[in-house]
């Protein structure tokens, strides 16, 4: 059984060279797709492989990109990864021991995501599972939106060894992709499933991210990395309402948007918030009256 690795990248040059390092001992072909980039990336790719591909750059198809990569690959087997990623030798090991006992046509791989120079083990990055590796002809991106899975015409399990994944490294990085390459994007997505305007959403969409990062996916263990990070991600999902609101062309309605309807949606808010401080003293306590005692309060309030 033969694998070919794919890879993408897109002015990679600081990253690059330490992901073909790390699938030299695991890729009987390495196919890099070059999104057109103005720096050394591919001049390091061809260091590795000659079968480096450009392509036009478009932020808001990386994934239905990578299909093209797919189709040059000769492999049994396809390993997609990213240029920040990174294949450790345990994962090697895992890779080649699932693909010769022939059980599955693909498998999701664990994530170990690197943020701000910190594992993220908490707030929704881990385990992170990525549908990453299949047979050849089994996989392919069926959607042109950013984070969708593979589409895998068979059967799937789960690897235990994580890839590595060296995420953002400054806040400028986390600011320039999701703001500006991804929220757009994201936009279209939730105008495409049906979503239906609510001015309120302004409130609404930023609160929910970062009670869900924070609170309910326990972003609170990761430290200040959590707080920064649920933070960031409630802000990101107030540029895809912005985006979302520049679409319909910026309507306006001020009889509804006012200040006691603000107060109303912030009232809701700060109870939620409430709950979930109740949970985190809950699970905390060790004395079961205590605990009846906060769970009753925590339903009456």
């Amino acid at each position: 059984m033969k694998l070919s690795v794919v890879i993408t990248a897109y002015n990679e040059e600081k990253k690059i060279d330490a992901c073909l390092k790390s699938v030299e001992n695991l890729a009987d072909e390495i196919v890099v797709i070059d999104n057109s980039s103005s720096d050394s990336t591919p001049k390091i790719a061809k260091k590795y492989t000659a079968k480096v591909y450009t392509q036009k750059n478009d932020p808001t198809s990386i994934d239905t990109q990578k299909n093209f990569g797919f189709e040059k690959a000769t492999g049994d087997w396809i390993l997609s990864v990213d240029a920040d990623e990174r294949v450790t030798p345990e994962l090697t090991k895992e890779i080649k021991e699932k693909i010769a006992s022939g059980e599955f046509d693909g498998y999701w791989i664990p994530r170990k995501n690197i943020l701000f120079g910190k594992w993220i083990q908490h707030t929704g990055w881990y385990p992170d599972e990525q549908l990453r590796l299949f047979k050849r002809g089994k996989g392919k991106y069926t959607s042109r939106h950013v984070h969708e899975d593979l589409t895998i015409d068979g059967k799937i399990g789960h690897m235990n060894e994580m890839l590595i994944h060296e995420n953002y490294q400054t806040i400028g990085q986390f600011v320039e992709r999701n703001m500006l390459s991804y929220a757009p994007n994201e936009a279209e997505n939730f105008l495409q499933k049906g979503y239906v305007f609510s001015y309120f959403d302004a409130i609404r969409l930023p609160a929910k991210e970062f009670l869900s990062r924070y609170f309910a996916r326990e972003g609170y263990k990761d430290g200040l990395h959590g707080l920064v990070l649920s933070l960031l991600l409630a802000a990101y999902h107030l540029v895809i309402f912005a985006n979302i609101w520049e679409k319909k062309n910026f309507p306006q309605e001020q009889e509804k948007f006012n200040g006691k309807n603000i107060k109303n949606e912030s009232e809701k808010i700060a109870k939620e918030f409430q709950y979930w401080f109740s949970t985190e003293e809950i699970q905390k306590t060790s004395n079961p009256i205590k605990k009846i005692l906060l769970r009753t309060k925590r339903k009456l309030s």
